[in-house]
């Protein structure tokens, strides 16, 4: 039997670990640091820091770890992958020089420019005086954009001079190369991909929802909700989505010696001339991951295995049902959220920043829990949910009242 140690502490990881225990070739999942509220899954809690490799390392070997998965995007731009490989260890991931396409959005734009993948037009600057005379020359809205991880909160969609002005302040106070893209209309979706070289598998469509407050306002966070699969992208745009952007990055990694066996995490936006790439990430969306995941009809660690050796592995997801999950955050999110207030406890949650013990589970951080539903129709699934949300003790944790609205909406033209 498989023994599966999954890095990360959220509620993407929660998911990956419950989709590793539903396989029956693996007995026991660790997850480090993981967080008090999987203990509910039975998922083994390990209290070893995501940054810390010499540990994480020397746990899987003493642990005889069959294979080990990463979740978030810091250990990974920090290069764990290539510290585990070197050790000799089975580790899902991208490489350290590959997940700069998350790390360094001008890295990203280049490699998308170099391999013709459509993607919005850029202008780059090191330093505030020339990004704000550019600026305030150019029409509106602009999208502006920090060169590096940001936790989701990297990208201000400005839609007057002042804020464009206070973005790109904000900016350059913590880094000294920012991106000013042309704003792209459109429709976003979540397309990800679990790559093993060449070969790949596709998710079903998904929609994240970035900003903290319902109809889309108030400040960008990790993302408030999500659901799964999203009725205006039709096969017809998976299908583009796939020979525009997925394959040609594929290629394009393997042409740049790049290719690893990881998750690449399209955030696509459907425009009037296609589907264009808004940025990459190098590994499975949060939330996006906790309703894709139960989608899988198989075997989870089957699929990574095959990927990892490069086989091409046999994948069906479920086709009947709308996945929808709302997430739970503390008071101050995404600024300064508030601890120790109680988030209560409900079997089939994903929990991510809690500290304490089931039961007696309270805050220790911004995005605390998601709540999830299927059922036959988007709008079903979402009255699930609210219905479920309605019943619980939530006191003073905040939430969006919306998420799948947008999927209910009827399709508007793209040309």
């Amino acid at each position: 039997m498989a023994k599966v140690l999954v890095i990360g502490n959220g509620g993407r990881e929660h998911a990956i670990a419950k989709a590793f225990l539903a396989s029956p070739q693996v007995n026991v999942v660790y997850c480090a640091p993981g967080n008090p509220g999987m203990q509910l899954d039975q998922i083994q809690t390990v209290a070893i820091n995501e940054m810390d490799f010499t540990a994480l390392a020397e746990f899987a070997r003493q642990n005889l770890i069959t294979l080990t998965f990463v979740g978030p995007e810091v250990p990974l731009a920090a290069g764990i992958v290539d510290y585990f490989q070197a050790a000799g260890l089975a580790v899902f991931g991208p490489h350290q020089a590959a997940a700069r396409l998350e790390s360094s959005k001008v890295f990203a734009k280049e490699f998308m420019a170099k391999h013709q993948i459509p993607t919005a037009d850029y202008q780059l600057f090191h330093n505030l005086a020339d990004a704000t005379a550019f600026s305030q020359a150019q029409t509106l809205p602009q999208v502006i954009k920090v060169d590096g991880l940001a936790a989701g909160k990297g990208v201000t969609v400005a839609t007057s001079h002042a804020q464009a002005l206070a973005a790109l302040q904000h900016a350059f106070s913590v880094t000294d190369t920012v991106l000013i893209e042309q704003f792209v209309a459109g429709f976003e979706f979540s397309q990800m991909v679990l790559v093993g070289g060449e070969h790949y598998v596709l998710l079903p469509t998904a929609q994240d929802h970035k900003r903290l407050q319902d109809g889309d306002c108030g400040p960008n966070t990790g993302g408030m909700g999500a659901y799964s699969p999203v009725p205006q992208i039709t096969p017809a745009v998976i299908q583009e989505t796939v020979q525009t952007i997925v394959e040609p990055t594929i290629a394009g990694l393997k042409a740049d010696g790049l290719s690893f066996e990881g998750v690449i995490y399209v955030g696509g936006i459907l425009t009037a001339d296609g589907p264009q790439v808004i940025e990459y990430n190098l590994r499975l969306g949060d939330p996006e991951a906790q309703i894709l995941l139960p989608q899988l009809q198989g075997d989870f660690y089957q699929v990574i295995t095959d990927l990892l050796q490069h086989r091409q592995p046999v994948v069906n997801w479920q086709t009947a049902e709308t996945y929808l999950g709302v997430v739970l955050a503390a008071p101050g999110y995404p600024g300064t959220p508030t601890p120790g207030v109680p988030v209560p406890t409900v079997a089939g949650a994903d929990y991510a920043s809690v500290a304490g013990e089931p039961g007696k589970l309270v805050s220790a951080g911004g995005r605390l829990m998601m709540v999830t539903a299927h059922a036959t129709t988007l709008a079903a699934a979402q009255r699930a949910v609210y219905d479920q949300l309605k019943q619980l003790p939530l006191g003073p944790l905040v939430y969006r009242h919306d998420i799948g609205a947008k999927g209910l909406q009827p399709p508007k033209p793209t040309n």
